[in-house]
């Protein structure tokens, strides 16, 4: 069987600093038929003449403006040629495996969508093994901040891949659509794991694809706190069926409470502010949200029931 050709897309934005750890560990990787694309978020730093001098091999997406991670990844999407999309964020390093092993999953289970990376803080720490989405709406990174052990060390079907280390088949691309980029940045990853669940593609954790990710390096602060205050929101609200909301919306709004009063509990912290100002945008957003559920709901291929399997307690 011909291995398909995989493209690994690197968004950027003013990440010259960043990107020869990042470039070099995919230039060792050893799967032969790969294509690495910078998608370059209209960077005013030295990333153009980087790659030009020091990649030529790398394809280089020069675009107009900053479209945030999701705008920037999508552009790369549209300009890739390979059959398996991965994405890495530009202040990670992939082990030389990453790609065959990720490649290797969806080829031997067609039924997957994606891939999960176990991603590695550099102090050996997990930083993701596989995203979980919560009965009450909450996301997290399984086994963040846990030692690498044996425990991690297994495959397993989990709800979603981390975006910044993850392996997309484009076949599912095609079919639930790319990353949503009224979301901008953070829990993208997120949204396109729940529509892709809804049309019936599976994830599973890979733990030979091996990444290490320096965290917060291209983003974090305020930043994160304010569009996970947003996104959540959207993220919910477009994506959990109608069969589910008696279950779920009591204790996702609950847990959006508890948000808002830590975050006024800690007011003089720019982060806790920029946390409410996320909420207060997100809730502002509603007839937006609602606007676009309506086509994630009528295409959907499961049951509720699954849908609530897939929830972690």
């Amino acid at each position: 069987m011909v291995e398909p050709l995989a493209t690994v897309i690197v968004p950027t934005w003013n990440g010259a600093h960043l990107l020869p750890e990042c470039l070099d560990s995919l230039q060792r990787q050893s799967y032969a038929r790969l294509e690495i694309v910078v998608a370059d978020g209209a960077s005013t730093d030295a990333t153009p003449d980087l790659l030009i001098e020091r990649y030529p091999a790398v394809r280089l997406l020069r675009l107009r403006r900053n479209r945030g991670f999701t705008g920037n990844v999508n552009a790369g999407i549209r300009a890739a040629r390979g059959d398996i999309v991965l994405l890495l964020n530009n202040d990670a390093q992939a082990e030389p495996e990453w790609v065959a092993n990720a490649v290797r999953t969806l080829c031997e289970q067609p039924k997957l969508g994606s891939v999960a990376s176990r991603v590695l803080y550099r102090d050996g720490r997990i930083n993701s093994a596989g995203d979980v989405l919560g009965r009450d709406g909450t996301p997290r990174q399984r086994g963040n901040g846990q030692p690498d052990s044996a425990a991690w060390h297994e495959p397993a079907d989990v709800f979603g891949a981390m975006g910044g280390a993850a392996a997309y088949r484009r076949a599912m691309l095609a079919d639930v659509g790319l990353l949503d980029e009224a979301l901008f940045m953070y829990l993208e990853d997120v949204d396109l794991a729940f529509r892709a669940q809804l049309r019936g593609w599976g994830c599973r954790y890979e733990p030979r694809a091996v990444v290490y990710h320096r965290g917060g390096a291209s983003g974090g602060g305020t930043l994160e706190s304010f569009w996970n205050g947003r996104n959540l929101i959207r993220v919910l609200v477009k994506n959990v069926p109608y069969g589910l909301l008696p279950k779920v919306l009591p204790a996702a709004v609950g847990q959006q409470i508890l948000r808002a009063r830590v975050a006024l509990a800690a007011w003089r912290g720019a982060e806790a502010r920029a946390t409410l100002r996320g909420q207060l945008v997100g809730l502002s957003e509603l007839p937006r949200h609602l606007a676009d559920r309506s086509a994630v709901q009528r295409t959907r291929r499961v049951s509720d029931d699954h849908v609530w399997s897939l929830l972690a307690p």
